[in-house]
């Protein structure tokens, strides 16, 4: 349910309102927006991975720094600091970990990699919903390819609630930001 919904501002879902509005059947809108959807849960997974395998997130950070990476994924957010479904979702590793569900590998390294993006920083770069989601996944043994599939299953639901809703507002929605969240000047 963590990942169902997310507002017209993130690629996927207004690729999907957009396609929507141009004469498309409601499975071309869901599939343009779902085939858009980006990596960042695949890829920190892979990078949980290597702070297991190599056992400093410090090290790691340097290195996927040096190959140019600027924003780790499932670190940061440019609309919020703390995404709120963070803390609830660890909550729960923590009570698999305790159980013997999960061993734990991925959770420590996750919040490894957000203290050491975190020293000596005034604003915080936390964790948001594609790191809790790796997370889940990573501990509970499926592969980085399938963060991506995973989390895109949930994020459908909430791709094709925007498309319905664009589809039935009458109009050519030709801006990956709705009209509403345009200042009256355009920009």
């Amino acid at each position: 349910m963590a990942g169902v919904d997310h507002g017209p501002h993130a690629p996927s879902i207004a690729i999907a309102r957009m396609t929507a509005t141009c004469g498309v059947g409601l499975n071309n809108a869901m599939a343009s927006g779902v085939n858009s959807h980006g990596g960042a849960g695949q890829q920190c997974v892979e990078l949980l991975d290597e702070v297991v395998a190599e056992g400093s997130a410090a090290e790691v950070i340097a290195w996927w720094r040096a190959r140019g990476v600027r924003y780790l994924p499932g670190f940061g957010h440019r609309f919020h600091t703390l995404d709120p479904r963070r803390d609830p979702l660890l909550a729960l590793v923590d009570e698999a970990v305790a159980a013997g569900v999960v061993a734990g590998w991925h959770v420590r390294a996750a919040r490894e990699v957000e203290a050491a993006l975190n020293r000596g920083r005034s604003v915080p770069v936390p964790m948001n919903i594609d790191g809790a989601t790796a997370v889940i996944y990573a501990e509970l043994g499926f592969a980085a390819p399938l963060a991506r599939g995973l989390f895109v299953l949930s994020r459908s639901v909430g791709i094709l609630a925007h498309a319905w809703e664009e589809m039935g507002q009458g109009r050519r929605n030709k801006c990956p930001i709705r009209p509403t969240y345009l200042s009256h000047d355009g920009g």
